[in-house]
């Protein structure tokens, strides 16, 4: 399973949230992004229930982020 995290972080933090969620061995990807969200990470994992601990435990506690969304892939066609 994939997740698309879309993030929000605080002026100036961009790069140091970036570090952070690289350090997380569930996220596959990152990127900066110009545009609402300054970074979108993906994450990988075999359940559900992974996703939503990765996500809730591990990128939401990161210092300097304001917002979150996330977009759970579908599988394939």
């Amino acid at each position: 399973m994939r997740a698309f995290v879309l993030i929000t972080t605080e002026i100036g933090a961009m790069e140091q949230v970036l570090q952070d969620l690289k350090d997380i061995d569930d996220v596959i990807e990152t990127y900066l992004l110009y545009g609402v969200y300054d970074i979108i990470a993906i994450v990988k994992a075999e359940t559900m229930r992974q996703i939503k601990e990765v996500i809730s435990w591990r990128i939401r506690r990161i210092d300097h982020i304001l917002t979150s969304q996330t977009l759970i892939a579908m599988d394939e066609l």
